[in-house]
């Protein structure tokens, strides 16, 4: 696992764009994310239950993070072929219809290797959320088990708390001093 502090692991993946359905030839690079802040996580599988509880309300959020200066990027060792028919599948029907930035899709696992989120003997990775900075360096990571979906809120506050690059105590939210600030 990369740790905190350190350049992000590079990639170069496929992924299916729901603002460009059409292209399924579209490749996503770390680098590509220069300049702006990255929310990089990972979930299991498509066509699961607590997964799109997780990508959609990153979606319908998603104008909240832009405002800040980042953007999303989820990934999964499915296919982009997956991805696009889970986006075509309706929201009450287990679906991620309405689905607004990419996923990636990691078929290989050596990306999900890389990022130490590939459970090997299943194929599958890990709950994981990674925040990293505009220089491509690896500000937060948090892995955790396949039944718990993640907090958008939470998500938001470390990386709002992270863009002021000062001490921000327990519980800090956008709007409070830091500590010595």
């Amino acid at each position: 696992m990369p740790l905190v502090g350190s350049k992000a692991p590079e990639f170069e993946l496929p992924v299916f764009d729901p603002n460009d359905p059409t292209n399924t030839a579209k490749t996503v690079k770390l680098s590509d994310y220069r300049g702006k802040w990255l929310v990089f996580f990972w979930y299991p599988l498509d066509f699961t239950f607590v997964c799109p509880t997780e990508i959609t309300a990153l979606s319908d959020r998603l104008d909240e993070f832009q405002e800040i200066g980042a953007e999303v990027l989820g990934a999964s060792t499915d296919s982009i072929y997956s991805h696009k028919a889970w986006a075509n599948t309706p929201r009450d029907q287990n679906g991620i219809a309405g689905l607004r930035y990419p996923i990636a899709a990691d078929m290989t696992h050596s990306v999900a290797r890389d990022y130490g989120v590939l459970l090997e003997d299943q194929g599958v990775a890990l709950r994981g959320l990674f925040i990293i900075d505009p220089e491509g360096v690896l500000q937060f990571a948090t892995i955790h088990s396949l039944n718990v979906g993640r907090s958008v809120d939470e998500v938001l506050r470390v990386l709002q708390a992270l863009q002021t690059g000062g001490l921000c105590p327990a519980d800090w939210r956008p709007g409070q001093k830091t500590l010595g600030g």
